[in-house]
């Protein structure tokens, strides 16, 4: 194993100047963690471009390797639970954030956070679910174990054109639900209902001040928007569905009423990525390897380098960017 190599870091000065670039460091530089895992991917997710260009306060500590996801194969581990050549992958645990993350060619790992990577996908495939992927199949199985069922209506999916969205649009179709899929995008039309959605609304649709309770269209609903979109979607569900909410690039405010809990018996269940027990993240990549069509996948991701990291941070805020980016650190 070298003992220097490339990572993405975001720092901040003595005077409290935020700088994020990519620097060469040493093993020596890496966190005090069991496993050493040389990673081969990565990729771009809304947390990250916060991270990146510094416009929320993700990063708790400086330095900071960036990077929420990562695929690669174990080196070395001190954890009886990995051997060397594992192929492993990690979504969220407080990566980028309070623990050195993935945009990095080599990085000490807590063992516990780290999970087999199915046979079926390679590192660039895993990477291209995602924390994205990951968390639309938290929310999709959070539909399912409602007891939500094909024929009980569609399913809505707001923000469809983004990573969670474009996997949810590919899971829930599998699945044999009718898809309702949300973009601001109308050019992203034909490539959402290549994913599978079988109809598309225009997010000013949703984005709006609702009425407390309005006609019932939606069995459930993957949301990644929040705020009026979110509060909309409430008013819209039928009797006894249920919103799993997994994101807020709309706004973190939720402007709704008590009336259709109160009155249709709705429920909206938060999906966390980041601390997801362990079971459901290994049910969750499990159902992935049985549900994901790799050649449908091949059309939701491309590949770019470390050195595109900082003109990405910003596109994936302005929600230009269609599916995934999976990020060669190696490249």
């Amino acid at each position: 194993m070298t003992n220097s190599f490339r990572a993405f870091v975001a720092d901040k000065d003595s005077e409290g100047n935020f700088s994020a670039t990519i620097k060469t460091l040493t093993v020596d530089d890496l966190p005090n963690n069991d496993t050493v895992v040389k990673i081969d991917f990565s990729t771009v997710n809304y947390k990250d471009g916060l991270a990146i260009t510094n416009t929320a306060p993700i990063c708790a500590t400086f330095p900071m390797v960036c990077g929420i996801d990562l695929a690669g194969e174990v080196v070395e581990s001190s954890s009886d639970r990995w051997n060397p050549g594992d192929r492993v992958l990690a979504n969220g645990y407080g990566l980028s954030e309070r623990h050195w993350g993935a945009y990095s060619e080599i990085q000490k790992v807590n063992s516990e956070f780290l999970v087999q990577i199915p046979e079926k996908f390679d590192g660039k495939q895993a990477m291209a679910i995602g924390t994205a992927g990951y968390t639309s199949m938290l929310a999709v199985n959070t539909i399912r174990d409602h007891g939500v069922l094909p024929q009980d209506g569609p399913i809505l999916v707001t923000g469809s054109a983004g990573g969670v969205g474009s996997i949810a649009i590919m899971l829930l179709s599998k699945l044999g639900y009718e898809v309702t899929a949300s973009t601001g995008r109308p050019e992203t039309a034909d490539y959402l209902k290549s994913l599978g959605a079988s109809s598309t609304i225009n997010r000013e649709d949703l984005a709006r001040k609702s009425k407390p309770l309005e006609r019932e269209l939606y069995a459930g609903c993957v949301d990644s928007i929040g705020s009026t979109t979110l509060a909309t979607v409430l008013a819209q569900l039928k009797y006894d569905g249920i919103v799993a909410a997994c994101g807020l690039a709309g706004g973190a405010d939720l402007p709704s009423t008590v009336m259709p809990f109160l009155l249709r018996n709705v429920t909206l269940k938060g999906i966390d990525s980041v601390m997801a027990p362990m079971s459901a993240r290994e049910r969750a990549w499990n159902d992935l390897s049985d549900l994901i069509d790799i050649s449908m996948l091949e059309s939701v991701y491309r590949v770019s380098p470390l050195s595109d990291l900082p003109d990405l941070g910003r596109d994936i805020l302005k929600g230009t960017i269609k599916g995934r980016v999976v990020i060669d650190v190696n490249a």
